[in-house]
């Protein structure tokens, strides 16, 4: 028997919108059909073939409770007969619903997947599932001898351990906004942004960038989580509202529908690390995929690392050695937006059309995410309509 591989046949997300901007009029299932629809006109498949959805959503309550994935389907017009499930692995949720759908599809469970995500940060803010209390339990504060677990003190830990300034941070930030916008610009994320019908006209272009951001009006802004800090709300990931998604099958299955892949799936690695830190994963998580595959970071060609504070991309950068020009190279979430659940499908979109855009062989996504754990991902560009398969690593 042929060994099975994971393809992705078209990538897609929604333009992101700031905090009760353009998309915050939409409920997040009707959010997420735009990007099912639109998955299924570009390929012309039919819907009923797909044979399941898995979709990333953090905060699960209100409007993106009760398996907000299924309503997306409904909400799509698809047949009752297609699935779906909503997989909740903190800001890697997105990424972990395309490892998820990969896996299946390489084991045979599956033909045709679809995995993505969706947040509405407008409609549903930040931390509301915690008003009633924490999921840690008074066990775990006493276990790291902690009274609380925040990302926002985690990155400003990060800064200190890796000696990284205020001024450096405020400078990665403004270099976020100057490649977006460079990247809006010529275009870059024309082909795989589908515009969405709001009360207010078509918005179609990413509205948290800033445009003429430099590191000396940064500097004015105020410290978010310690009095003499170097966190604030310009270095880190604006709250923000999207959703994204992928179609993945086999390469035979793409050969035999006439679909030309962009990338294969070759591997991908989850881990546990300091939860007090909380956002330092993603350098376990990049270095155990790499030590997986046998490939070294001069092999990778571009890197999506979330950027939900500066110092998350910045210390991973450090500690693997990369070439900071192939790391973030269309900008990223302090410029865009981080939409929790929708953010590891954005980044696989981004990265991967970016890939096929300039014949990058091998690129990487890694997301760190809430409770210490992180998400890596390896995809190889893929040359030709039907994909050599290779073993799955």
């Amino acid at each position: 028997m042929a060994t099975r591989d994971a393809v992705i046949v078209e990538a897609v997300r929604t333009p992101i919108g700031r905090r009760n901007g353009s998309l915050s009029g939409i409920h997040a299932a009707d959010l997420s059909a735009v990007v099912l629809r639109e998955l299924v006109r570009r390929t012309g498949i039919d819907a009923g073939s797909v044979d399941d959805v898995m979709w990333g959503c953090v905060t699960q309550l209100g409007d993106q409770s009760s398996n907000i994935g299924r309503f997306a389907v409904l909400a799509a017009g698809w047949p009752d007969s297609v699935p779906a499930v909503t997989i909740n692995r903190a800001c890697g949720s997105g990424q972990q619903a395309i490892e998820s759908a990969a896996h299946a599809v390489i084991a045979g469970a599956y033909e045709i997947a679809i995995a993505g995500g969706v947040e509405t940060m407008s409609r549903v803010p930040l931390g509301a599932a915690r008003e009633s209390g924490f999921p840690y339990g008074q066990t775990v504060f006493d276990r790291y001898g902690v009274e609380e677990l925040n990302q926002g003190q985690g990155a400003e830990m990060i800064a200190e351990k890796w000696g990284l300034s205020r001024l450096a941070l405020d400078e990665y930030a403004t270099r976020s906004h100057q490649l977006t916008a460079a990247a809006v610009d010529r275009g870059a994320f024309d082909a795989q942004v589908v515009p969405v019908e709001t009360a207010d006209g078509v918005f179609s272009v990413d509205e948290g960038l800033r445009r003429g951001t430099t590191p000396e009006k940064l500097a004015g802004l105020k410290p978010s989580f310690r009095e003499n800090g170097v966190i604030h709300a310009g270095n880190a990931s604006q709250i923000s509202d999207g959703a994204a998604g992928v179609m993945i099958m086999t390469s035979q299955k793409a050969a035999e529908l006439g679909l030309r892949p962009i990338v294969r799936l070759v591997a991908g690695s989850v881990v546990g690390d300091d939860p007090v830190l909380m956002l330092t994963g993603p350098i376990p998580a990049t270095q155990k995929l790499l030590a997986r595959t046998g490939l070294s970071i001069r092999d990778i060609g571009a890197v999506e690392v979330n950027e939900a504070f500066a110092p998350v991309p910045l210390a991973w950068q450090i500690e693997l050695g990369a070439d900071p020009e192939r790391v973030n190279p269309l900008g990223g979430a302090i410029a865009v937006g981080h939409p929790l659940g929708a953010s590891g499908a954005i980044l696989t979109t981004r990265l991967i059309n970016h890939m096929r855009d300039n014949d990058i062989r091998y690129g990487v996504q890694a997301i760190c995410e809430g409770g210490g754990t992180a998400n890596a991902t390896l995809y190889e560009l893929v040359d030709e309509p039907q994909a050599v398969v290779v073993s799955h690593q």
